[in-house]
């Protein structure tokens, strides 16, 4: 089978399972829930069906629609966004380190909630503050780059790259600086618990957001899928071509950050799925992004499911922030695609 047809073949392998893990993952936990059970409350909720006092309401009804299914449906947003905007990333800035964080993005986040604390937001705000101020500062970072980029000429990946390390040591010392001022054990606790990331705030108006988010996202860069392969190719092969980059690599990182933005608010800082999940798919199904994007996404998505699953199940009691697990399970997978063939950013060399 040609490399194209097994990419359609992962394609319709991994949305099944996306449908089947959100299914099966909200049967597990501290409380074993029959996948009968678990169908027939998304029955009467989605369309209605059903005895509406058996499943509209109770503790079953309540796990199932109210804590677990949301949680769920904010992993596989948040996965899929954040592989989509990795492989975006990595085709911007032709470097195969990047992911939705390195251009300042994850420190300033970090710099947002640090102020939230610092200013009292929390008062205002309530448990959000963190959130929406952590979204905030990734926005503004995002926008800050792209300006310094531009300083003494056009912007180029490398000053993109060199740009966003500066602001990034800049904005992570201003947090550091903020939290020392703060002097506050628990809201220092409190940072660090959100920069590892979580789905417990889940809910559905939100989820509502971070899906049309990540769905516009993902349709917008499956519109340029041509643009992309070219910057894979340098700035001066894709001029030869008639299609100038600097313009088109701005436009997509305020994508990127607006996407990034929303899921930092939504779920906090979960590392290493932009990554990893884009080099992964790339190992096995190349680099043409008409294939690599679904792939990315889907992934993710499915990938984030069953890692909240383990977040809530590994530690009876206690629930793990998922960026621990992200990084303790996805670097040795990676490892074991990376030692089974050689890899260049293209795909196989």
């Amino acid at each position: 089978m040609s490399r194209n047809g097994k990419a359609r073949l992962a394609l319709v392998i991994l949305a099944a399972a996306l449908i089947l893990s959100l299914g099966l993952a909200v049967s597990v936990g501290s409380m074993a829930i029959p996948m009968g059970d678990v169908y027939q409350v998304m029955a009467y909720e989605l369309f209605g069906l059903g005895d509406g006092s058996q499943w509209g309401s109770g503790g079953v009804h309540d796990v199932v629609w109210l804590i677990r299914l949301p949680r769920l449906v904010l992993a596989a947003a948040t996965g899929a966004g954040l592989g989509l905007c990795g492989a975006v990333m990595q085709a911007m800035v032709q470097n195969t380190m990047a992911d939705p964080y390195i251009l300042g993005v994850s420190s300033g986040a970090y710099l947002g909630a640090a102020l939230a604390l610092t200013a009292g937001a929390g008062t205002a705000l309530g448990g959000n503050a963190m959130g929406l101020f952590g979204a905030v500062g990734a926005f503004l970072a995002a926008a800050a780059v792209l300006l310094l980029s531009r300083l003494g000429g056009r912007s180029t990946p490398i000053k993109l790259l060199l740009s966003g390390v500066a602001l990034s040591a800049v904005c992570s010392a201003l947090g550091n600086f903020c939290i020392v001022l703060e002097n506050d054990d628990h809201a220092a606790a409190a940072l660090v618990q959100w920069t590892m990331g979580g789905m417990g705030a889940a809910n559905w108006p939100g989820n509502a957001i971070a899906c049309g988010v990540v769905v516009s996202g993902g349709l917008f860069f499956w519109s340029q899928c041509r643009t992309l392969n070219l910057m894979l190719l340098g700035d001066d092969c894709a001029g030869t071509l008639g299609v100038e980059l600097a313009g088109r690599r701005l436009m997509y990182l305020l994508v990127v950050a607006a996407m990034v933005g929303v899921l930092v608010y939504q779920a906090g800082m979960v590392g290493f799925v932009g990554l990893i999940i884009p080099h992964g798919v790339r190992l096995l199904f190349g680099s043409d992004h008409r294939t690599l994007l679904p792939l990315a996404g889907l992934t993710g998505a499915v990938f984030l499911v069953w890692m909240d699953v383990l977040c809530r199940v590994v530690l009876p009691g206690n629930e793990i922030p998922i960026g621990i697990l992200t990084a303790l399970v996805g670097a040795p997978v990676f490892l074991a695609l990376l030692a089974r063939r050689r890899y260049g950013f293209g795909g196989e060399v």
